[in-house]
């Protein structure tokens, strides 16, 4: 294969990034919050598979770096944002009095999302320091949450969740994705125990929370991604 052809394949793959995150946006809007989910899985996939082809290939780029982020933006930025607001928009939840004057506005609160999240992505392109780590939540890991939240708990949330609480978690997820907090990557370089150890567990802990929560195991997942990045690499920092 010519190199010619070779340097394209990565941001190819990043386009197609973008265009699953497209859809996931329609989706969304449309309230089909399943597809939408769906979506942003693969874009979550083409977005591991980019880096991955990028490096297999040697055929890193300037601008597959910027396209990237542009990708991810759309992917794991405005579309768990969509569907926060399409989710919030929709829903009967339970509203405290002082809200209820401007309940019509509270929804655009999940636009939030799309900003910090545009924020951790140009902070991630000029920070050295996340070559095998991260500085903070994970786009990709934000909007899995999300989403999986919203699809998998919705009917609980409606029924026994204050919209309080659902704010608060957008606040959260919005400092925690630009917070100077060190997480870490799940890129295994070799099988050694010493090395991923703390890999090795997340991935053991993971699994029976997918098998006991199904869909929104995939929040629990990132909760506990969160909390042992929290334990683990604040006592190496």
């Amino acid at each position: 294969m010519s190199n010619a052809i070779t340097r394209h394949i990565p941001n190819t793959i990043t386009c197609l990034n973008l265009f699953s995150g497209c859809i996931a946006c329609v989706m969304a809007f449309e309230s089909k919050h399943e597809l939408a989910l769906g979506f942003i899985i693969l874009s979550a996939i083409f977005d591991f598979f980019d880096g991955m082809s990028a490096r297999l290939l040697n055929a890193p780029s300037p601008i597959g770096k910027e396209l990237d982020s542009l990708a991810d933006d759309v992917s794991f930025g405005v579309a768990p944002a969509l569907i926060i607001f399409s989710f919030l928009k929709e829903s009967s939840m339970i509203y405290p009095p002082f809200l209820e004057g401007v309940r019509e506005y509270v929804p655009y609160i999940a636009f939030f999302i799309a900003v910090f999240s545009a924020l951790r992505l140009a902070k991630f392109n000029i920070d050295e320091r996340q070559t095998s780590s991260f500085i903070g939540l994970p786009t990709p890991a934000n909007a899995l949450f999300w989403g999986s939240l919203i699809v998998g708990s919705g009917e609980f949330i409606l029924m026994h969740i204050n919209v309080l609480i659902i704010i608060a978690l957008i606040f959260l997820f919005s400092w925690l994705l630009v917070a100077e907090i060190p997480m870490f990557a799940l890129k295994i370089k070799d099988l050694s125990w010493q090395n991923n150890k703390i890999r090795y567990f997340f991935i053991l802990v993971s699994i029976p929370l997918l098998i006991v929560f199904k869909l929104s195991g995939i929040a629990a997942v990132i909760a506990w991604y969160i909390l042992l990045s929290l334990v683990t690499q604040n006592k190496k920092a």
